[in-house]
């Protein structure tokens, strides 16, 4: 069936480094479900916590209500849980521990009818970083169009 991607997180590159992704399942009320089918979402503001438990969590994404819900409509913002192995976990809270990552979402997608959430580690650019990565893009746009003098 393939994938269908809901959603991206425009920022995510231009606002860290990103080191590596993991791909994560999502449990989600099925109002949620239909509201993503929609393509209604977004993971711009969104982050990942570990807590105590070893349990990942997104947090602050937004899935708004379905229009056709009744009084069991879901919160927009609720956190919501991510499915991923205990392996993956300890191996991602000892990153984030010892060099200061975070956790981001990356896209929210369907794969074969699942909805997936693409994380990732991160860590935050400094301004100086942002304009070296937005001169370097600038240079290889001009290259591949040929307009370089």
């Amino acid at each position: 069936m393939g994938v269908k991607i809901i959603c991206k997180n425009q920022r995510a590159g231009y606002d860290y480094f990103l080191e590596e992704k993991y791909e994560c399942g999502m449990v989600l009320q099925g109002t949620e479900v239909k509201s993503l089918r929609l393509g209604k979402a977004t993971v711009n503001e969104a982050y990942v916590i570990i807590d105590s438990q070893g349990e990942a969590w997104l947090q602050n994404a937004t899935i708004p209500h379905y229009d056709f819900g009744n009084i069991n409509n879901h919160p927009e913002t609720r956190k919501r849980k991510l499915l991923l192995k205990r392996e993956q976990i300890q191996q991602i809270e000892k990153k984030m521990a010892t060099k200061g990552y975070t956790l981001i979402p990356l896209a929210l997608y369907f794969k074969d009818s699942l909805v997936k959430c693409e994380i990732a580690l991160a860590k935050g650019k400094k301004l100086f970083d942002k304009r070296d990565t937005a001169a370097k893009k600038d240079v290889e746009r001009k290259l591949r169009q040929g307009h370089f003098e």
